[in-house]
């Protein structure tokens, strides 16, 4: 799927709309650009005020896009063809799949509030689409949720698509906080109070991490035979080369590159994404300490959308299930796991 394009076709009014919103985008692009390039002066600030501002006006662009398709469909509803109708409402709900997976990729470098605006403003269309799918096709009501379906395997086959926007090569995570290089260690961090917006879990051998509090951006690279417990990430979890590994995970978006025999205990609002991985198995998120309501609602992740059992293997590309990775059997499961105040 194409972030900046939310639409694939339709009607020749669809495609003029179509056409006007990329050019747009592209114009956005182009401004963008060229203020960095005029601009000599590349500090860390500035750099990080040009991001924000232009994910900001790429943002409010697509909302505007969705909402007005959404005014279009229930206006020209009553002289729709059925099929249009649900044509219609699958491209909004891919827009909107589009916007939040923008919203988590670039929730790096984004202010927590700007986060957390954003994802209610997501949160919020997604609402209008349900509200609209229910006026408009109340025998079978459209959800927005992606579900598992046998028997419609081709409708899946778009969504394992490679995303352009999720690439932990462009991610800058050399500086940011963290921990690096221990063995057999245990190793504890609250966020609570603290400005961090991004963390790191690198080069690490047999050690327990306790995570608590909530961050924008968390990091793993290379870790072999850990057990990871994490709370609440507002944006999105990037990981790379784990084996042997226990992790319990709450974010918007995951994606995990090289995993080998782990277990991942997820809340997450999007489908996982997996890539050059196997024996990868999947549960629900198990984590509780105490303020952990508090956080996940704070990082936009109170409701169970049970995404976790939904994996999307982005280098299998056949519409039968991947055999690289397999929901975890309840009988093998951890109990919940309850961190101390002390973490």
């Amino acid at each position: 799927m194409e972030d900046d394009d939310p639409i694939h076709g339709g009607s020749a009014i669809d495609q003029a709309l179509q056409k006007k919103h990329h050019d747009m985008l592209e114009r956005l692009s182009a401004r963008h650009q060229t203020r960095k390039s005029d601009s000599p002066d590349s500090s860390s600030s500035s750099s990080s005020f040009e991001s924000t501002s232009s994910f900001l006006a790429r943002f409010a662009d697509s909302k505007r896009f969705i909402e007005s398709r959404i005014g279009e469909l229930r206006l020209g509803s009553s002289s729709e063809d059925p099929s249009n109708i649900k044509s219609g409402l699958a491209e909004i709900s891919s827009a909107i799949e589009n916007l939040e997976k923008l919203v988590a990729a670039n929730s790096y470098f984004l202010p927590s509030y700007e986060v957390r605006s954003s994802l209610k403003a997501v949160s919020d269309l997604k609402q209008s689409l349900d509200i609209l799918s229910g006026e408009l096709v109340p025998k079978k009501k459209f959800s927005f949720k992606s579900k598992s379906s046998s028997t419609k395997p081709e409708s899946k086959l778009p969504e394992i698509h490679k995303p352009d926007f999720v690439s932990p090569l462009k991610v800058p995570v050399r500086d940011s906080p963290g921990f690096r290089n221990k063995h057999g260690e245990t190793l504890v961090k609250s966020f609570r109070g603290s400005s961090i917006g991004e963390f790191t879990l690198s080069d690490l051998d047999s050690c327990e991490v306790k995570l608590t509090g909530t961050v924008n951006a968390l990091f793993l690279h290379r870790l072999k035979n850990c057990k990871v417990y994490t709370g609440p990430v507002i944006g999105s979890v990037l990981i790379d080369d784990v084996e042997d590994c226990v992790l319990v995970l709450a974010s918007h978006q995951i994606r995990i590159h090289c995993a080998r025999k782990s277990d991942f205990y997820l809340r997450v609002r999007s489908r996982p994404i997996i890539e050059d991985s196997n024996g990868v198995r999947f549960a629900p998120y198990c984590l509780d300490y105490e303020g952990i309501e508090q956080d996940l609602k704070t990082a936009g992740l109170e409701e169970e959308t049970k995404s976790w059992a939904n994996v999307d293997d982005f280098l299998w590309l056949r519409a039968v299930q991947s055999p690289n990775w397999s929901v975890l059997p309840e009988e093998e499961r951890l109990s919940p796991v309850s961190l101390s105040g002390d973490s």
